[in-house]
This record gives structure tokens, sequence and C-alpha cells, in this order.
């Protein structure tokens, strides 16, 4: 879909509504096709039970009070917990605490969000006509050189995102007890989006958390062999991949890239209530998620939580909450002053683009439809989100409020099983730590040539080097010089102290562990969030300026090496290195979890309840729990939902 088409779709003068029904049969220049997928995270498909079969024994009533859960045991956890006021003297500004259907309404959605929905049709294809331009590549550049005066007004609204006065905090002390949880975490991406969570999974289950990771089937032996339940969610990651190189921004570029984007996003969301519901494929045991951890491309997680009346926590690698501090990584944008409104367009051009497959899902789960042109689904700004960098690399923003925490990077720590080739140690021992290069999961349009430029910029600086295959098959030649080693799957934080420098693709798991190991990092980014990392690394002097796959070249890879090997850039990334390690961004991650737990979690069963279970994964009870209906009540008292 090229640019032309683009401005068409958004035009005002040539924008169509049009009922729910005939949406989702539309065809492929709708606005819908803006954007289905829009992070650096690709996706695997698997066979999954179809939502039809889990759905067509009994559906939930959507005025039904919530579920009652089942007795939890208990887990000592360091964290301490916090409690908010059940009554805050400002709903606008409030948060929910509870996904459950009656407590879901507008006075617990972020202000700006509320703006937006009461724009109409026209004036929010209006605004974004204004302020966004499409780049040729696809990417979305957040201008604000026109005249906007609604993005001036959501300007007015930019810090009521932080701290909000109105909630008591009680801090408990250190040994509060938290319930033993089902934890669900759905996890949509490559290995290094898989990886980090993982390792919070390992963690989470230390406390006694019974935990399910549910990502693409291409990593079921990875997760198995950590010792956590794997549970397949659909989407191709090798597609994913693919499509973003190809796509590089939000626009896909031609209607086939389009087709792709629909049957990858229609499979994900399709697997995510079987991967919080149905037993386990291998023992059939019983499984019901209490408690929903995923990342943002996981579209579907909310809703899901919703439906099961369960608390959610979201984690990820890339920033995705709106901030002043910087854009989001996944817009470009000229003024900072629209850094933090770059955030709020991207939400918006996501959410037209899944919309349709949203609203197909929330009927059947049973759940009221979301405005056709509302906005506030496609944001996770009133979800606790943790993101998983250090604070020493990019620190929490002053915006960003006690639901957001910068948690620190959360390494696997693979090397201790790792037992390399002989040949591998034997090549290492013989000569100066080499430069590691490699692309991990980014597809190449020509590998050879690829690896041309990188023999060729290795021999002009005298360097040897490591050139790792990956999914692009680097070094796919036929004749590789000596001091070359060709390394296929290999844990980097085995790999990495070995060398005196690294490039690679600037995937969020790969900087980290570069860093940790001291390396002086080039990156070349393909997409996404890649970009932003690129940034990162550049401004505080830890390499050279990022150098776009499309302008790799001799010349700009040997410039690169050189700039890495310099003393001052060495002893920078060093100094680095040490605060590094001496966080612990899994504990941190664990104890965030367990903070943001609502307080209302049941610890015992309710009197007389009975619990029937059907094919469809839920639990159906004629009486909520005595705790249910207490809160209950406190809706209808306090108007937050419907009697």
């Amino acid at each position: 879909m090229d640019s032309d088409v683009i401005g068409e779709n958004l035009s005002t003068e040539n924008f169509e509504v049009r009922d729910e029904e005939s949406y989702v049969a539309s065809t492929s220049n709708e606005i819908e096709n803006l954007s289905t997928i829009s992070s650096s995270s690709p996706m695997r498909h698997t066979d999954v039970s179809s939502p039809k079969e889990i759905f067509k024994s009994k559906e939930l009533s959507h005025s039904a009070p919530p579920h009652p859960r089942k007795a939890l045991d208990h887990s000592s956890t360091a964290p301490s917990t916090i409690r908010r006021n059940l009554f805050p003297e400002n709903k606008e500004a409030a948060y929910s605490r509870s996904m459950t259907e009656k407590w879901w309404t507008q006075s617990w959605i972020p202000r700006h969000e509320l703006k937006l929905d009461r724009l109409s049709e026209r004036e929010k294809q209006k605004l974004i006509v204004e302020l966004v331009k499409i780049q040729s590549d696809g990417t979305v550049e957040v201008d604000l050189s026109k005249s906007a005066p609604v993005a001036s007004e959501l300007f007015e609204y930019q810090t009521i995102e932080g701290f909000h006065p109105d909630m008591e905090f009680i801090v408990t002390d250190s040994n509060k007890s938290i319930p033993k949880l089902n934890i669900a975490v759905l996890v949509v991406g490559t290995r290094g989006d898989v990886q980090p969570f993982l390792a919070m999974s390992k963690r989470l289950q230390e406390f006694g958390h019974h935990v399910r990771l549910a990502t693409h089937a291409n990593f079921r032996s990875f997760v198995e062999s950590a010792g956590v339940d794997f549970y397949p969610l659909g989407g191709d990651p090798r597609i994913l991949a693919g499509y973003m190189a190809r796509n590089k921004g939000l626009i896909p570029s031609a209607p086939g890239e389009i087709i792709i984007q629909r049957k990858q996003l229609k499979a994900i969301i399709e697997s995510l209530l079987p991967a919080c519901t149905q037993p386990d494929l291998k023992t059939g045991q019983p499984f019901r998620a209490q408690a929903i951890i995923a990342n943002p491309p996981a579209y579907g997680h909310a809703h899901v939580a919703e439906a099961l009346g369960v608390p959610l926590h979201m984690f990820f690698t890339m920033p995705w909450t709106p901030t002043s501090e910087f854009p989001s990584p996944l817009a470009r944008v000229p003024q900072s002053a629209g850094n933090w409104l770059s955030y709020i367009v991207v939400d918006l051009l996501i959410w037209w683009g899944i919309r349709g497959y949203i609203n197909d899902f929330r009927r059947k789960l049973n759940l009221a439809p979301i405005a056709y042109f509302s906005m506030y689904r496609g944001s996770i700004s009133h979800f606790p989100t943790g993101y998983m960098w250090s604070p020493h690399v990019v620190s929490k923003p002053k915006d960003w409020g006690p639901l957001v925490d910068v948690v620190g990077y959360c390494f696997l720590n693979l090397a201790s099983k790792y037992q390399p080739p002989e040949e591998f140690i034997q090549w290492i021992g013989k000569g100066s730590s080499p430069i590691y290069i490699g692309f991990g999961s980014m597809p190449l349009e020509d590998s050879t040539k690829t690896t041309n430029i990188i023999l060729e910029a290795l021999r002009r600086t005298g360097q040897r080097g490591i050139i790792d295959r990956g999914w692009g098959d680097l070094g796919t030649f036929p004749e590789i010089p000596d001091d070359v080693f060709l390394l296929v799957d290999c844990p980097h934080d085995w790999l990495f102290p070995q060398c005196a420098a690294v490039v690679h693709h600037g995937g969020a798991g790969t900087t980290a562990t570069g860093l940790r190991a001291g390396c002086p990092t080039t990156i070349v980014p393909f997409f996404g969030d890649q970009y932003f990392w690129g940034d990162r690394i550049y401004n505080r002097g830890l390499g050279p300026t990022p150098i776009p796959i499309s302008q790799l070249t001799v010349e700009a890879l040997s410039d690169a090496i050189n700039f890495m090997l310099q003393p001052e850039v060495k002893t920078r990334v060093m100094d680095l290195a040490k605060l590094i390690e001496n966080e612990d961004g899994v504990a941190n991650a664990v104890n965030a979890f367990h903070r943001h737990l609502p307080p209302d979690m049941p610890l015992s069963p309710p009197p007389s309840s009975k619990r029937h279970d059907d094919d469809d994964g839920y639990d159906h009870d004629d009486h909520p729990t005595l705790l249910q209906w207490f809160f209950t009540q406190i809706g209808l008292h306090c108007g937050c939902g419907s009697s």
C-alpha cells in the first residue's frame, strides 16, 4: 500500500462510516490495514483449538458477576504490597485494579484517551491527517508543524499520566503473604523477546507459583528445557520477521503484505484464551490462569483478562507508555515537543488496525464490543507495566507514574550449561579477541552480499571475526579465511565476553548482553525498537552511530569497527557493565508483579461454592464469592457499573 493510497484512506473527504458487520468484511484498502503488528516482535503459527470450539458449549453472561476462583495457597515474598484507596475522589484520574467488566468503565480511563473518545469520527480522521506523515518505507512521522488544536488540548493531559495524589498508598512489611497463583505468561515475538520472560517465569516458580509460558511453537524446547510449562500460541516468527524487515513501519507496503498480517494476527488472538484456560497438552493437567503477564504484541491479552476476571501485568523490552522524554520507537518525531503525542498516535493507529479482530474476539468472549472509533483499548497506560532494561541505560521518565517500573535487564544466564565445540575453543585461543557480527532472527535479502561486506571490513581493519549465521544465513560462502569463524546457535552470555566488540541488529536482549559483557557495540537496525537502542548506544558513547541494514557498506562497517576499538569507548562500556552486573532485573520484575497484585486476591474458598468446569475453559457458578459481591456493590454505589 503506497502513501497515496494511505492518504486517500485517511482523508476526511473519502472516509465512510460502516457498521461492524461490513467493517469485518471490508477490503484491504481500509484504515484497518494501517497496522496490525507494530513492534519488533514477530510470531509463529501452530495448530491450536479454535475459539469456535472453545465457546461452543456455553457462553458467559455479560452482565453476570465475576466467576469465583479456587482457594489459593500462599507464598511468602520479599516485595512490599501497595494498597490503593477503593474510593478515589477523582475517578477520572484513577485506574481500575480489576479487569472485571463492571469496573471497566470510562471513569478509570486516562484523560487523554477520554478526550479522544469524545471526538467525532471525522475529527479523529482530521487529527491523524494533520499530525501524521506516511514515509515511503511505511514508517509514521508525527509532525506538529501544522495547526492541530486537538493536539494542543491533548498536551494539557500530559502530566496526568504521572503520580495521582488522590490515591492512598500503604506499604506493608517485607514479609507480605502473597497467594500462590496459576500464571499465564503470553509472549509474542522472537527468541530475544521470549528469553527475559522465561527468566522471570523461572523465578516466579521459585516463589511457588505455577507458571505456563505461552509463545510460538518454535520455542517449545527452549521453554521446556528451562523447566517451565509450555503452551503454543499462533503466529510464525520467521514469517513476521520477514514482514517487519520488508515493512519497516506501521503501514503495510502492498495488499499481499496485508493478507500475511491478517492471518498471523488472527492465529495469535484465537490462541490466547486456550493458553489461559486449557489443560496441559502433554499431561492433561487442568490449568486456569489466575493472573496474566503479557507483552503488548500479544494483542487480546486485556480482553482475556477481562473475561476471566484476573489481573494483568504488562512487561516489555521497548517503551510503550507515553512520555515527553523520547518518542515512540515506532514513530519519527522531528520536534521533541511531539514525543508524548507520538505514543498516542501510534496507539490510535494500532487500535484502528486491530479493532475488527478484537471485537470479534470480544463477542466470542461474550463481552460488550468496544466503540467503533474508541481509542483507549489499544493503550496499556492503565495497566501495571514493567520495562525490562537497565535504568543506567534508559532511566525511568519523570512523567511515568507509580504503575510503571523500570526493572532492569532480565538475563536467563545460559552460559553455565553451554559446552562449546573444541574446534571453537582452539580458534579463540589462537589470536586476539574477535569482533562478533550477527543479526539473530533478522532475515537478509542478500546474505552473500552482506557476508562479503563483513569479510572485507574485517580484512581492512585487520581484525579477527566471528560470524553468527542466524536466520539470515550469514557466512554461507565457499571460502572463509582462517581468521573468521562461522558460528551457529551459541549463547551470547558465553560468547560476548570472549569478544573485543559486537555488531548486531539491536534487539533489546542482544544489546543488553553485549553491554553486560563490556563490549563496545555497533547496531545495524532493521526495524522498530532497534533504531531506539542504536540511538541510546550512540548517545552514551558506547558505540558509533547506527548503520541501517540498507546502508551497510564496507566503509561504514570499517569505520564502526575502528570507532569501537578506541580505548575510551571500551572504558565507558566497562563502567556501565559493572553497574549492570550489580542489578537483578529478574528479581525486580517479580517484585513488581507481586507489588501490583490487587489487594483483593481471594485467599480462601467462598462458603458453599460449587465448581462446574465446561469445555469452554471457564468456571460457571450461580453465586459470586462474598468478596466479588462486595466489590460489585462498591461498583454500583460509586456508579462504576450497572445493576
